[in-house]
């Protein structure tokens, strides 16, 4: 009697084990379903760009390393912006001729992400950039991450009109943006210098000066960006230094003069900045 509640004990522990395992087997099963690199690519597709958080919860929260394995799989890029929170596929984008793409405001890259991308411009570019040129260019702040790459011998950098010029790692490509870097400092004093070509260019700068302060300051914001159109590449940078005006501000004029966007009644008249605040004296 023993003997046979023995052998029933080991077949019902048996059966546990056996039932054990097929549970087990149908949550690795469904799991590798529920967790697959088609669902997450199948998602991105559909929204173009998720963050991990979203990318979660669409697969019901698996771990982060879950996510970051399924992603592998699958050719994905992070943004360059909002500190790479975003991601993407490589199918989605719809990169520019300078390798990148934006959606909704979230800025993607081929080159991988922002100390890549601006390695990678900086090599591919005609006169180098500065920090500006390229936050134009990437629409987020620059400044740290070419410094980063400077100094971890990645790229080079000159001084130039009291500002860093970026130029690639490799010395025979920087040599060659030095001289067009040179090329265009020259055509922007040259465009100053229509009616005498023969006017010195200390002379042109004093008279471009004094005609600009001669102007109002919508006036002076699109005298700088028809200078700049005539400069083309960099020439945001170059008039700025020469009217001590913000590269930004250039940019602006060059933009309104490009959209036609020139009604009178944008100008500011007299008296229409800030109010001034008459200082009160303590009464004695």
């Amino acid at each position: 009697m023993q003997y046979i509640m023995a052998i029933n004990k080991q077949m019902v522990l048996r059966k546990l084990a056996l039932t054990c395992f097929s549970i087990w087997a149908n949550m690795l099963i469904m799991n590798k379903i529920k967790y697959s690199a088609k669902t997450i690519e199948k998602f991105l597709k559909r929204r173009q760009i998720a963050t991990l958080v979203q990318l979660m919860e669409e697969l019901d929260n698996p771990a982060r390393c879950t996510i970051f394995r399924k992603l592998e799989q699958l050719e994905y890029l992070s943004s360059y912006s909002h500190r790479g929170k975003y991601y993407t596929l490589r199918s989605v984008t719809r990169f520019s001729d300078m390798g990148l793409w934006d959606f909704r405001s979230v800025r993607f890259s081929r080159f991988g992400n922002l100390l890549e991308t601006a390695q990678a411009l900086v090599h591919d570019s005609e006169a180098g950039y500065t920090a500006t040129e390229l936050k134009d260019i990437l629409h987020v702040k620059t400044k740290h991450a070419l410094t980063q790459l400077y100094r971890s011998g990645r790229i080079q950098r000159d001084p130039v009109d009291s500002v860093y010029v970026y130029l690639s790692g490799e010395n025979h490509i920087a040599d060659r943006q030095r001289k067009a870097r040179k090329i265009h400092q020259k055509r922007s004093s040259a465009s100053l210098i229509v009616a005498n070509p023969n006017l010195a260019v200390e002379e042109a700068k004093a008279i471009i000066i004094l005609f600009c302060s001669m102007l109002d300051e919508r006036q002076r914001r699109l005298y700088a960006g028809l200078e700049s159109l005539k400069l083309g590449y960099g020439g945001d940078t170059h008039i700025a230094s020469l009217l001590g005006m913000a590269p930004l501000t250039v940019a602006r004029g060059r933009k309104e003069l490009i959209s036609g966007d020139l009604s009178p009644d944008r100008i500011r008249g007299k008296g229409g900045g800030r109010l001034s605040q008459e200082k009160k004296r303590p009464e004695s």
